[in-house]
């Protein structure tokens, strides 16, 4: 559901973008786009700073207490902050999203 927060999201990445540096009056950091799928389909993920290294092509990543919005008709998902990121082991029996 988009522009709402995101209470647990398991997604599989499917590819992870340059990152680049951000910059204003809050905060200032690396960000990163990537882009994965889940349950419902394909989803942007937006990665903050150390979740960029972590993150590869074919890696789950949970997401708890983030945020969902709409960008250019596309949902977008991130921690946001306040929320949580944990990447899963690659072979969670919990997600049957197919192959890459």
């Amino acid at each position: 559901k988009t522009d709402a927060p995101v209470s647990n999201l398991e997604v599989l990445v499917l590819r992870r973008y340059p990152p680049r540096v951000v910059s204003n009056r809050k905060w200032t950091g690396r960000a990163a786009a990537a882009c994965g799928r889940d349950e419902s389909g394909v989803v942007g993920l937006v990665l903050w700073d150390d979740q960029i290294e972590q993150v590869a092509t074919g890696d789950i990543v949970q997401i708890t207490n983030g945020w969902c919005k709409q960008r250019l008709g596309e949902r977008v998902v991130s921690t946001a902050g306040m929320g949580l990121f944990e990447l899963l082991d690659n072979h969670s029996e919990s997600l049957s999203y197919g192959t890459i």
